[in-house]
């Protein structure tokens, strides 16, 4: 089990090396001057050097790629400097030449251009909200999306089949931004009144006299419209999924042997159908920290995605850089995750 476990692992960094590679060269050839975005255009020549020898941007991209690498590794070669100490809160392990030594420390996502904050600390402070969006959209989607899965498969060729196999193909071809947007005008602006809902709002809003103060329903409609589609795809992984273990020998055999239909579906054949499904649902919690960026600047809900396209819109390279790293960073974490639910669920899947 540790050598499956190293081995994922290491197929994990691998990945991530790559989206690295992938992310630092496509944000260093687009034609825009970080130093002049942060600046302004009337700056003078001086404050324009001062700035990208600051962050790094007068070394060639090569050399800045290598110093990339160092900032986002967990053991780096820094100066022992207190500059370097305050930047990278580094522990030290051993001097190496001259200054410099190796350290240990977190992964450094450089500092946003416009707010010259940590983006990791930009980034902390938006990211639970993406994280309840996530969560409840995905619970949301696995309890229906299972319970009419099987609704689905046990009456099959029924007229209740028909209705979920029509409802769950309407949630896959909807876009979230699109259905975002009906969403948002249907529930909360022309039936407001009835729902109560808002058509935008963050997950706490602020009062005069209480501070931050939470709003649970400013959650539900962006969790509705991030949850349809995984919900449409969970429905018919699995119907298609029990319908397939149902007609297996084993199964007929639970059945002879006088057990109730309740034992046969969620003892026996539940379980067992549950490999693609959760499948879908670990990708599905991946896509949807991703997916969340178009749905949250719909709804003005404050998490990652809004953040990122407001980055986005500023040209703030190192916020969107630390977001799509961070994204990167989940999926690897989750596919990992999958592969020991996988052992542990079905014992037929092999440590190779």
């Amino acid at each position: 089990m540790i050598k499956y476990l190293l081995r994922k692992t290491g197929y994990g960094l691998a990945v991530m090396l790559g989206v690295v590679v992938v992310v630092f060269f496509l944000f260093n050839i687009l034609p825009v001057d970080p130093a002049r975005m942060t600046q302004g255009q009337r700056a003078d020549v001086q404050s324009l050097e001062a700035v990208r020898k600051e962050f790094g941007l007068d070394r060639p991209v090569p050399v800045q790629f290598i110093y990339y690498l160092n900032d986002l590794s967990p053991i780096g070669i820094h100066a022992n400097t207190a500059d370097e100490q305050q930047r990278y809160h580094y522990a030290g392990l051993f001097p190496v030449w001259g200054n410099k030594l190796l350290a240990l420390k977190w992964p450094y996502l450089r500092r946003s251009y416009q707010t010259h904050k940590d983006v990791a600390t930009l980034l902390l402070e938006v990211v639970p909200n993406t994280l309840i969006l996530a969560t409840t959209a995905m619970l949301f989607a696995i309890t229906v999306g299972v319970l009419l899965g099987i609704v689905s498969a046990l009456n099959q060729n029924t007229w209740i089949d028909k209705l979920c196999i029509s409802l769950s193909t309407l949630g896959i071809s909807a876009p979230s931004f699109f259905a975002g947007i009906i969403i948002a005008w249907l529930f909360g602006y022309i039936w407001s009144a009835q729902t109560g809902l808002n058509m935008s709002g963050s997950l706490y809003r602020y009062d005069p006299f209480r501070g931050e103060v939470l709003t649970l329903k400013n959650l539900i409609l962006p969790m509705l419209t991030l949850g349809l589609r995984p919900l449409a795809i969970i429905v018919q992984l699995t119907r298609n999924a029990m319908l397939d273990v149902l007609s297996q020998d084993y199964i007929r055999t639970a059945r002879a042997k006088g057990l109730s239909r309740n034992a046969v579906v969620y003892r026996h054949a539940l379980k067992n159908a549950l490999n693609p499904v959760i499948t879908a649902i670990a990708n599905w919690f991946a896509s949807l920290m991703a997916g969340s960026f178009f749905v949250e600047y719909v709804f003005g809900y404050n998490g990652l995605g809004k953040a990122t396209v407001d980055a986005l819109e500023m040209s703030d390279f190192p916020v969107i850089m630390g977001s799509i790293l961070f994204i990167a960073g989940i999926f690897v974490m989750i596919n990992i995750l999958v592969d020991i639910i996988y052992v542990w669920i079905d014992p037929r899947v092999k440590l190779a």
